[in-house]
Parts: structure tokens; C-alpha cells; sequence
């Protein structure tokens, strides 16, 4: 199951289980939630499920926007929470000003890092 880690690594509710959790909430189908993010039910199912690891950037925006949450409240990250240390809030509202190439770059060191530490 994909696990969702707040800025500090900590797990977080799981992606899946707010997925569900919101769509339950509205009580809305998997066909209409899979109508509204332009993807299947299967999609959906399996996301809910924890089967689908590393959902697009797209489909996480149109689900955030059809649940009218942020991306962040989504996927279990905010930024802005006061149990965060200050310096990792700044440098995360710091990437709002850098060009998407520069935001690319940097997703690409971090995932980088992420498999380096994985292998030792």
C-alpha cells in the first residue's frame, strides 16, 4: 500500500484511505469520481486500494479539485503545519518562485536521494 510521509517523513494517513475517505464523505460512486478526474473506475478502485503507486500530477489536481481540497490536504502533506520546522516551510514556499524546469531539477534530486537512501 502507497503510504503517504509528511515533509519530516512521518506517515501520514494513507493516500488510499483518503481517497476513500472523501469519496465516501460525498457519497459519490467510483463512476462518478473516475467521470469527474477524466479516468477509469478501475484507476480509481485500485488507488483506493493502495495498487496504484505514484498517481499523475494531473490526476491528483483534478481529484483535489473535484473534492475542492489542495493537492497538499490530498496527499496528506501541509506545508504550513506548525509542527514543521520552519526552515523546511521555507524552503518548500521557495519553490513556488522557481521556474518549472528548476522544480523538475529538483524532483529529480530528490527522488535521487530517496532511492539512494532505499539501497543502503
Amino acid at each position: 500500500m502507497v503510504q503517504v510521509f509528511g515533509i519530516m517523513g512521518k506517515r501520514e494517513m494513507s493516500f488510499a484511505t483518503k481517497l476513500k475517505q472523501l469519496r465516501v464523505r460525498a457519497g459519490q460512486s467510483l463512476q462518478q469520481v473516475a467521470d469527474a478526474a477524466h479516468t477509469s473506475k478501475t484507476h480509481i478502485w485500485d488507488m483506493e486500494q493502495g495498487n496504484s503507486a505514484n498517481p499523475s500530477r494531473e490526476l491528483l489536481v483534478k481529484l483535489a479539485a473535484h473534492f475542492r481540497i489542495s493537492v497538499s490536504e490530498l496527499i496528506g502533506e501541509d506545508p504550513s503545519a506548525v509542527s514543521e520546522p520552519p526552515e523546511l516551510v521555507a524552503l518548500y514556499r521557495d519553490l513556488k518562485s522557481l521556474s518549472d524546469n528548476d522544480r523538475k531539477t529538483i524532483e529529480a534530486v530528490m527522488r535521487s536521494l530517496k532511492e539512494t537512501k532505499k539501497e543502503t
